[in-house]
């Protein structure tokens, strides 16, 4: 960095704590570029918040957003071009139906619905397939792009502006001592920051058609998903309809128990029907004392309290919570867990949920629902 650089970061430096410890007050800004640039934060928040909650949309369940993660994560490492998408409920449901269903027989009126059923199950997880992958293209990437591109351009043009000004306010307070000339260029290169951060703000504010333009995608995503889900269903609920008027229509049949068999049981000094069987004699059970002494010995050894007592003060530290509140697990792969317990934790799934294990169960838990006694290694 030139001397110059180096003066103009001593000079912001300075002015900043004259402003945060002495008092000081700066330019102010006037009021029609305040409210654009809280409209502007207010936007930036939204976006980012909104991404995620998408996200928790398209599948509530944490531990179903654990497992995509992981397979994404396996994918970029296998180098596969095709990441795979959210396991669908839907399909994991229709799979366990036609399983059960088959090995029960098509054929049966119970077989062949669950069989029915489970295929209607997967072509509803193909339908939520194609509600993520629109949402996707058409609302989470478009936002992300913002976020990305236009809303960190414009945090970078604020935080120049910021850095100018305060190199503006020092010189401004010190004049006679700095050269007018410099003061002048100071003030120039303010403004020109000030114009070009409150341009890219506006036009950010102006162009928001675009946003909602991917609501209105959003929202069409979700109407063809719900009107496909309603023609596989109707159709569904049509077949066992049928299922049903040609179960009650067909005659009952009654159960006409088989006859019992007779058996000859011959002689009856043979208990078990005549037949005899070459029973082995037990195996020797002679231990000699000597033996159950050693025995005894290595047992004693083993279960000593010493040894007891340094394999428990060599076990590892292992990271850990506390829990602050009762928790019920409302969805698969959650972990219950009550006021007081202290839960093992294996894994940070996001910013609002942990992975952790009690009393061997392992689950998915909420982070505000704990103290973090010892943290997870970064």
């Amino acid at each position: 960095m030139s001397v110059a650089g180096l003066k103009k970061q001593f000079y912001k430096a300075s002015q900043m704590v004259s402003e945060k410890v002495g008092g000081a007050e700066g330019t102010k800004l006037d009021d029609d570029f305040r409210d654009l640039e809280r409209k502007v934060d207010v936007t930036s928040k939204a976006v980012v918040d909104v991404i995620s909650k998408t996200s928790e949309y398209l599948q509530p369940n944490p531990a179903s957003r654990a497992k995509l993660s992981m397979l994404n994560t396996m994918s970029k490492i296998r180098g596969q071009v095709k990441n795979p998408g959210y396991p669908q409920a839907e399909g994991l449901l229709g799979e366990c139906m036609g399983k059960y269903g088959r090995d029960l027989g098509e054929d049966t009126n119970f077989g062949g619905a669950l069989v029915d059923v489970g295929e209607a199950m997967k072509r509803l997880a193909e339908v939520k397939d194609s509600l993520d992958i629109d949402v996707k293209q058409n609302f989470i990437d478009p936002l992300q792009g913002l976020c990305d591109k236009d809303l960190r351009e414009i945090q970078h043009h604020l935080k120049k502006l910021e850095g100018r000004r305060l190199d503006y306010d020092y010189k401004k307070k010190r004049q006679g001592k700095i050269p007018d000339e410099e003061v002048r260029q100071a003030l120039e290169k303010f403004h020109e920051s000030k114009e070009v951060a409150e341009t890219s703000m506006y036009n950010l504010l102006e162009t928001d058609i675009e946003q909602v333009s991917q609501l209105s995608s959003l929202v069409e995503s979700q109407l063809q998903y719900h009107r496909q889900a309603v023609q596989v269903l109707e159709e569904l609920s049509d077949r066992l309809r049928d299922r049903m008027n040609e179960a009650q229509s067909r005659p009952r049949r009654e159960y006409t128990p088989k006859p019992k068999p007779i058996f000859d049981f011959g002689d009856n000094n043979h208990s078990n029907g005549g037949y005899s069987t070459s029973m082995a004699p037990p195996p020797s059970l002679h231990v000699w004392p000597t033996q159950v002494e050693s025995i005894l010995d290595s047992c004693f050894f083993s279960f000593s309290p010493f040894s007891l007592h340094a394999c428990v003060s060599s076990a590892p530290e292992q990271p850990s919570c506390k829990a602050l509140y009762d928790f019920e697990p409302e969805n698969e792969g959650e972990l219950g867990f009550h006021e007081g317990d202290i839960i093992t934790l294996t894994n940070q799934i996001d910013e609002n949920w942990y992975e952790g294990m009690l009393n061997g169960q392992s689950g998915f838990f909420p982070l505000n629902y704990v103290e973090v006694l010892i943290p997870l290694p970064h």
